[in-house]
C-alpha cells in the first residue's frame, strides 16, 4: 500500500506576450482566435476602449472573404469582446487586445497579451511582475518574413 499524501494540482497560467511590430491587431487576433475556438476552446477579448471594440467587432466578421469568427458583444458567444467590467466567467482563453495587462479570473489557463512600442514598457513591468507567479511566460516576437518566433 502506498503511503502518497494527496497532492493540490495547480494549473499554471500560460501568458503569451506578443509584441506587435509588423503585423497590425487587426490580424494577429483573428488567427489567435481561430486557433483557439479550432481546439474546443472560447475566447474572451478584453480593451478598455468600446471604439477598439467595435472595430475589431467589425472586423471580425469580414476579415476574410471565405469565412468569419463567430462572435459578439453581449451573450454566450465563442469569441466575446468586452470592456473590463463586464461580470463573465466560463472562457478559459483571454486576450488582452489594448495592450494594458489585468489581472485574470480564476478558471483562466491562457493569456494572449497584445502590444506595441507604445506599450512595450507595460508590457515590461507585467513579465517581471509574473516571474514569481505560477505563471508559463512566452514571448512572440516577429522576424524579417513577419512569421511569429519565440524570442527573448
Amino acid at each position: 500500500m502506498c503511503a502518497c499524501s494527496i497532492a493540490l494540482w495547480q494549473i499554471i497560467l500560460k501568458a503569451d506576450f506578443y509584441y506587435l511590430t509588423r503585423t497590425p491587431l487587426d490580424r494577429a487576433l483573428p488567427a489567435i482566435a481561430e486557433r483557439v475556438l479550432a481546439s474546443g476552446a472560447r475566447l474572451l477579448i478584453l480593451a478598455d476602449d468600446a471604439l477598439l471594440l467595435d472595430r475589431l467587432d467589425a472586423h471580425l466578421w469580414a476579415y476574410r472573404a471565405e469565412s468569419f469568427l463567430p462572435h459578439g458583444r453581449d451573450g454566450d458567444q465563442p469569441v466575446l469582446l468586452v470592456l473590463p467590467d463586464a461580470q463573465i466567467s466560463g472562457y478559459t482563453n483571454i486576450a488582452l487586445v489594448d495592450g494594458i495587462w489585468r489581472d485574470v479570473p480564476a478558471g483562466t489557463e491562457r493569456v494572449f497579451y497584445f502590444f506595441d512600442a507604445d506599450r512595450l514598457d507595460n508590457a515590461r513591468s507585467a513579465w517581471r511582475a509574473l516571474a514569481d507567479q505560477p505563471v508559463e511566460r512566452r514571448y512572440w516576437k516577429q522576424d524579417e518574413a513577419g512569421r511569429w518566433v519565440a524570442g527573448p
